[in-house]
């Protein structure tokens, strides 16, 4: 279950990045948390400070009154 939702998330933010939605932010997501599982906790671990940290950043820009950085 937390591979799922780190994937969406991570899925998510790549789809952010290059401003198209659909498909392809799912599947590379999908593939990011199968590989993230694969490395064991050292994966999730890494997954998991990926998204956080973009959600720090976003928050602390929209605190700021600035648009957040894209990758």
């Amino acid at each position: 279950m937390i591979r799922s939702i780190i994937g969406a998330l991570v899925g998510r933010e790549m789809d952010r990045r290059d401003g198209s939605g659909g498909l392809k932010g799912a599947a590379l997501g999908a593939l990011a948390a199968r590989a993230a599982t694969r490395m064991g906790p050292l994966g999730m671990l890494l997954g998991g400070g990926y998204v956080a940290k973009k959600a720090y950043d976003r928050h602390r820009a929209s605190r700021a009154g600035r648009v957040p950085p894209t990758i």
